[in-house]
C-alpha cells in the first residue's frame, strides 16, 4: 500500500500469492500462513515501535532510499516506516531466526535495535533475533544491477510461461567484461552464476565456473542450462499453484485459520506489552 495500486486488483493478488507460497512448500501443515492486515496486532506494536525509534534510524535505511528514487512523487509515511511495521511483524511472534535476502539484512538489524531498546525501557521481552541467509542471499534483477523488481520490469514470475521466462533468461546481463564469445568470464560477478548457485548441482557449478574463465562455455549455453534447472524447479510450483487457484475457498479457509492462529498469540504478546508499557485496560 506504500505505492498506489488498484483496488479491485488487491484480492486477487493476495490469493495468488498465497496459492504460490503453498505451492512452493509453505503448507499448514509446516507453518502459519495468514495475511497480515487480517492480524490488527501488527499494526498496533508497530505504533509502539514507532514511539521507541528515532527518525534518523529510518532516514538512513538503504530501502528507503531506493523506493524514494523510484517513487519520487508519493514518497509518504508508510514507505519511511515499512521497516518499523517489519519489526513488528517479526517480535510479534517472538521469532529467533528471520529467513531474508541480503536486502532484508539492514531492517532485521534495526529490529535487533528495536527489540533492545524496548527490553531496556520496559523489561526483558523480545529476543534479538537473528537473520538466516541461502546459498544465494543476493540475487539481482535481469538488469543484474538491481533487485528483481515488479514495478521496473525486472523480475522472473513463478506463474509465468516456460517462453516467458527464457525470453528473460536469454536477454539478462551477464558478466559485461566480455564482449565476444571468445573473452574469458568471470562468475564471481555474473548475476546469472548467481543464479546458477540456487538451481544448478555442484557437478553443474564446478564445470560452468571452470569453463566460464577459460572461454570454453559461452553466455547463452550456460544461460541454457540455467533455464533447464530453472523450469524443472519452477514447473511443479506451477502445477500446483494452477490447483490451489482453481479451489480459491480452499485458500481463503487456509488464510482464515492461519488468521485465528496467530490471533491467539499476537493477544498473548500484546497483553504482555501493554501491560509492561503500563497501557493496559484497567
Amino acid at each position: 500500500m506504500t505505492i498506489e495500486y488498484d483496488v479491485s486488483e488487491m484480492r486477487e493478488r493476495i490469493i495468488k500469492t498465497a496459492a504460490i507460497n503453498f505451492a512452493s512448500g509453505l503448507t499448514p501443515d509446516r507453518c502459519i500462513f495468514f495475511v497480515q492486515s487480517h492480524v490488527k496486532e501488527h499494526a498496533e506494536l508497530a505504533w509502539i515501535f514507532n514511539c521507541i525509534t528515532p527518525i534518523g534510524e529510518l532516514e538512513r535505511m538503504t530501502q528507503f532510499k531506493m523506493k524514494a528514487q523510484q517513487h519520487r512523487a508519493n514518497v509518504n509515511m508508510g514507505l519511511l516506516d515499512y521497516p518499523v511495521l517489519q519489526a513488528a511483524d517479526i517480535l510479534l511472534y517472538k521469532a529467533e531466526f528471520v529467513p531474508v535476502g541480503e536486502d532484508q539484512v539492514q531492517h532485521v538489524e534495526l529490529t535487533r535495535d528495536i527489540a533492545r531498546r524496548f527490553n531496556n525501557r520496559f523489561g526483558e521481552t523480545f529476543p534479538l533475533p537473528d537473520v538466516l541467509l541461502s546459498d544465494a542471499p543476493k540475487i539481482l534483477g535481469t538488469d543484474g544491477k538491481s533487485k528483481m523488481s515488479k514495478s521496473m520490469n525486472n523480475y522472473i514470475g513463478l506463474l509465468e510461461s516456460e517462453d516467458v521466462i527464457w525470453e528473460k533468461i536469454r536477454t539478462a546481463v551477464t558478466d559485461e567484461n566480455r564482449k565476444r564469445r571468445s573473452d574469458p568470464g568471470n562468475p564471481s560477478i555474473c548475476n546469472i552464476y548467481t543464479i546458477h548457485t540456487a538451481f544448478s548441482s555442484p557437478e553443474e557449478l564446478d564445470m560452468i565456473d571452470r569453463e566460464c574463465r577459460k572461454a570454453g562455455i559461452g553466455c547463452i549455453d550456460c544461460k541454457k542450462i540455467l533455464m533447464k534447472n530453472l523450469w524443472k524447479e519452477i514447473a511443479p510450483i506451477q502445477e500446483k499453484a494452477k490447483e490451489f487457484l482453481n479451489n480459491e475457498n480452499e485458500v481463503k479457509d487456509i488464510l482464515r485459520d492461519g488468521a485465528k492462529k496467530c490471533k491467539q498469540i499476537s493477544e498473548s504478546v500484546m497483553a504482555e506489552v501493554k501491560e509492561k508499557t503500563g497501557i493496559s485496560p484497567f
